[in-house]
């Protein structure tokens, strides 16, 4: 286990501990885990699911795709999908 020492701002230990509150964790430690646990799942990239690359990799194989001759082609496909 990593340790650190960070500087908060008021505003920011505050948010800390309505973390604590909200999810009754022990300290403020675990309230730093949630929300990185919490900015992983919507920030950084999710890792694929073995069933989805093996579902692009038979598309990549099949062809499935589409060419178009304009954006606005493109988006009128988006639209009506």
């Amino acid at each position: 286990m990593v340790q650190a020492i960070i500087d908060l701002s008021e505003h920011q230990n505050r948010i800390l501990s309505i973390i604590k509150g909200k999810y009754g964790l022990k300290n403020k430690s675990e309230a730093v885990n949630i929300a990185l646990e919490k900015f992983e799942e919507n920030f950084l990239e999710p890792e694929l699911r073995p069933e989805y690359i093996n579902k692009i990799k038979g598309i990549e194989k099949k062809g499935k795709f589409s060419r178009y001759k304009s954006f606005s082609a493109l988006k009128k496909d988006i639209e009506n999908a």
